[in-house]
C-alpha cells in the first residue's frame, strides 16, 4: 500500500511538472540590438527624435517568433477556388449589407468626393477586417520590429516601415506602445501600413484626428483617398471575363507582381486569342489573368481600375476578391 501511495504522488508531481512551467523564460526585447541602436541614431539625426525616448520605447519592444512563421504563409500562395471562399461569402457579403447602411452617409460622401464606389471601399474594409471585427491583436512596435531586425528578407521594407510608425505615433500624439494591427504591421479597418497612412490617411469627420483604428469615418474616407491619389477612374470598368483561344496570349498572363500593370492594349489581347465576353474599348490598357476555379479555369481581362485594386496588395487574386465581393454588395444593396 505504501508503495502505491508514493507511486501515486510520483506520478502527480510529474503531471504538475508537465502542465506548470518551473519558470517562464523571460521575453526578448531589442533594448541591447546593436542594429537598433544604430536605428535609433538615425532616427535622432533625420527625424529629430529624442533618443532617450526611443530607448524607452525600444526596451519594451518584444521579437515575435510566430511573426517570423506567418510571414512565410501569406493567403495569396492559394489557388482561386481556395482563396476565394475564405473572401467572397455569403455572411461577408450580408456583413457588407449592414456596413453599407449603417455609414452609408458617410459612403456617399466619400463617393462624391473621391470618385470611388461606395462597394469598392465597403469590399475592402470587409476583406481586410470582416467590417473592423479582426483588425489585429499584434502591438505594432513588436511586429515591425520584428521584421525589421530579425527577418532579412525584408528588413528594409519594414526598417523604414517601422520609422514611418515612429513618426506617425509622434504626429497623432499616440503611444506607439498602445497601437495594434496585423502580424505585418497593418492596422485600422483598412490595414493600413504606417507609410500607407501617413500618405493617405484622412481625418473625414474634421474631429482633429485621423483615427482608422476606431472611428469607421476616417477610415472610409482613408480607403477611399487611397484609391484615389492611387488614379482610380469614377465610372472606369474593373474587370470583365475572356474566351481564351489558342496558345498565343499565355505569354502574356499576369505570373508574378510585375506582370500587374497593364502594358499592352486590350486590342493586343483580343489579336492574341484573349477576347473579353462583353464590348469594351479596345484601345485601352489591359492584362490577360488566368485563374484556378473551383469548375476550371477561369480567364479574365483586369482594366486600369483593376490595377488600383492592386496597389492595395499587389495580387491579383486579392484584386479579383475585392471586386467580387464588391459586386455581392452592391447586387443585394
Amino acid at each position: 500500500m505504501r508503495t502505491m501511495r508514493r507511486m501515486a504522488e510520483i506520478c502527480f508531481t510529474i503531471l504538475i511538472v508537465a502542465v506548470v512551467p518551473v519558470s517562464c523564460a523571460e521575453p526578448v526585447t531589442y533594448a541591447d540590438n546593436p542594429e537598433v541602436s544604430a536605428f535609433i541614431d538615425e532616427m535622432v539625426v533625420q527625424h529629430g527624435f529624442d533618443k532617450a525616448s526611443l530607448q524607452e520605447v525600444f526596451s519594451e519592444a518584444v521579437f515575435k517568433e510566430k511573426i517570423i512563421k506567418l510571414m512565410t504563409s501569406p493567403a495569396e500562395a492559394k489557388p482561386w477556388k481556395d482563396y476565394r471562399s475564405i473572401l467572397v461569402t455569403e455572411q461577408r457579403a450580408k456583413q457588407g449589407i449592414e456596413f453599407m447602411k449603417e455609414h452609408g452617409a458617410d459612403l456617399d460622401r466619400a463617393e462624391s468626393v473621391y470618385g470611388v464606389p461606395a462597394e469598392i471601399i465597403v469590399a475592402i474594409i470587409g476583406v481586410e477586417t470582416r467590417y473592423g471585427r479582426v483588425t489585429g491583436s499584434n502591438r505594432i512596435i513588436d511586429a515591425l520590429s520584428t521584421l525589421a531586425f530579425d527577418y532579412p528578407r525584408r528588413a528594409d521594407y519594414f526598417r523604414k516601415e517601422l520609422a514611418e510608425f515612429l513618426m506617425l505615433a509622434r504626429d497623432e500624439g499616440v503611444d506607439p506602445l498602445s497601437l495594434k494591427g496585423s502580424y505585418a504591421g497593418a492596422m485600422g479597418y483598412g490595414q493600413f501600413m504606417p507609410s500607407s497612412f501617413r500618405a493617405y490617411a484622412v481625418d473625414f469627420d474634421d474631429d482633429g484626428h485621423k483615427d482608422i483604428w476606431n472611428n469607421p469615418t476616417d477610415a472610409i474616407g482613408s480607403v477611399a483617398n487611397y484609391f484615389h491619389q492611387h488614379g482610380w477612374q469614377k465610372g472606369g470598368p474593373v474587370t470583365e471575363r475572356a474566351i481564351a483561344e489558342g496558345d498565343a496570349y499565355e505569354t502574356m498572363l499576369v505570373k508574378k507582381r510585375a506582370d500587374l500593370m497593364p502594358i499592352r492594349s486590350l486590342a493586343d489581347l483580343i489579336a492574341a486569342g484573349f477576347k473579353p465576353e462583353k464590348a469594351l474599348v479596345p484601345e485601352q490598357p489591359a492584362t490577360a489573368m488566368r485563374f484556378e476555379g473551383a469548375e476550371g479555369d477561369e480567364h479574365w481581362i483586369g482594366l486600369h481600375n483593376f490595377y488600383v485594386i492592386t496597389r492595395y496588395n499587389h495580387s491579383a487574386l486579392y484584386a479579383m476578391a475585392v471586386y467580387q465581393l464588391s459586386q455581392e454588395i452592391a447586387g443585394r444593396s
